[in-house]
């Protein structure tokens, strides 16, 4: 088996009247909230994806997660397997529509000095995440 490299993604430029799904991660490969720390990581991992969107049972975006809180969760001394992703969720706002402006989500963003943002649609399906730098 031969291994993959993969390139760095170029920057993007995100001027203010583009979407936020022309930008965004894609979602990819769901983190659900009822997932074992273990298991999320593994699956964060398998996608190299630093962060995703938390998800129930219906596919409504929760919260963001991160490969390095889900680390720094498991290699707590308090970690046992009980504990889901939903436990670490970071708080369901903000989220930002895929019909908003690039200018929108970063004032959305920057103020609360969020790194990412999850994108979900009207029925709060989540789409993917949103990165920018403010």
């Amino acid at each position: 088996m031969t291994p993959v490299q993969k390139q760095p993604r170029p920057a993007i430029a995100a001027p203010a009247h583009r979407k936020p799904t022309e930008v965004m991660d894609a979602a990819g490969p769901r983190v659900c909230d009822d997932m074992s720390v273990e298991v999320a990581l593994s699956v964060m991992t398998a996608a190299c994806a630093d962060r995703r969107v938390g998800c129930d049972h219906d596919d409504q975006g929760t919260g963001l997660v991160t490969r390095t809180e889900l680390a720094a969760v498991r290699d707590s001394p308090a970690y046992t397997d009980s504990v889901r992703s939903r436990d670490i969720l970071s708080d369901h706002a903000p989220f930002t529509s895929p019909a908003a402006t690039m200018a929108e989500a970063g004032h959305a963003m920057c103020p609360r000095r969020l790194g990412a943002l999850p994108v979900v649609d009207d029925q709060g399906k989540a789409l993917g995440v949103l990165a920018l730098s403010c």
